[in-house]
């Protein structure tokens, strides 16, 4: 069936509209496919309906003001792919000697948890993580209660607080909706709330940002970059996102995807 082409600029964002009120949730590329336009179109859409307060910008699209949750997590798990499988790889050096490894929530982690090295003990809130991780034998892994949440197949919630608040966690491994010089930021509150509990009680924080964080905007933030003690990105990310990267935490890790030359990983000190 060919798609149904909203010519008109008010007409397109009211159907935009329409379709967060229902689902909560826009994917700029699915949109744009279903309404004949481009995606750039889209975004153009999305940004005036984030500027009137009808949507709030999220990556990969938009979700509608009050719905007050990221995109589902089954379709975050199913965007950039190849970057998520490179960035993971990437990050595994930067878990050598780790005994105590802290996993979030994010798409991006749970591809790193399919990679971990034997003999770690794992603490995680996270539902995918945990049946990845409960399949490997030479794993100890802690799981953390609460209350689920289905948007991020995550537990979460005052009893996820507590029981990070009695642990000692070595490296904790997060990812982000968004990410710039103004700290590292999620979409929802229940992630961002457990984010937070996991850096609280952690000697060691390390990054998992694929590219597309870097020009995403999110509302809640986390923690600021400084805080980090590592960042991994994928190479897709530009010259000026890297730099800025750069100024902000001393470790920046870029994991090669094969679609350019990537720059050499750095270990840029730029914590001043």
């Amino acid at each position: 069936m060919a798609p149904v082409r909203y010519s008109s600029a008010p007409q397109r964002r009211d159907e935009l509209l329409r379709r967060l009120r229902e689902a909560g949730y826009v994917s700029s590329s699915t949109a744009a496919a279903e309404l004949g336009v481009s995606e750039m179109t889209i975004r153009r859409d999305l940004g005036q309906l984030a500027a009137e307060g009808l949507a709030r910008r999220v990556v990969g699209g938009a979700s509608l003001v009050d719905a007050g949750t990221a995109p589902p997590f089954d379709l975050r798990r199913g965007e950039a792919t190849r970057e998520k499988d490179a960035i993971a790889r990437a990050a595994l050096p930067l878990l050598a000697g780790a005994e105590v490894v802290a996993l979030d929530a994010g798409t991006t982690v749970a591809a790193l948890a399919r990679l971990l090295p034997d003999g770690l003990t794992v603490i995680t809130h996270s539902l995918p993580v945990l049946a990845a991780c409960t399949e490997r034998p030479d794993l100890e892994v802690v799981g953390l209660g609460g209350t689920y949440h289905r948007a991020t197949r995550s537990f979460a919630g005052p009893s996820t607080r507590a029981a990070l608040a009695d642990l000692a966690i070595g490296t904790a491994v997060l990812s982000a909706t968004a990410a710039g010089p103004s700290g590292v930021c999620s979409a929802d509150e229940w992630d961002a709330d457990t984010k937070r509990a996991m850096v609280a009680v952690a000697d060691r924080i390390v990054l998992l940002l694929d590219h597309r964080k870097l020009a995403a905007r999110a509302p809640l933030r986390v923690l600021g970059l400084d805080q980090a003690d590592a960042v991994v990105v994928d190479d897709q990310a530009t010259d000026d996102q890297l730099a800025m990267l750069r100024d902000h935490c001393p470790r920046v890790v870029v994991a090669g995807t094969g679609d350019r030359a990537a720059p050499q990983p750095a270990t840029a000190s730029a914590r001043s």
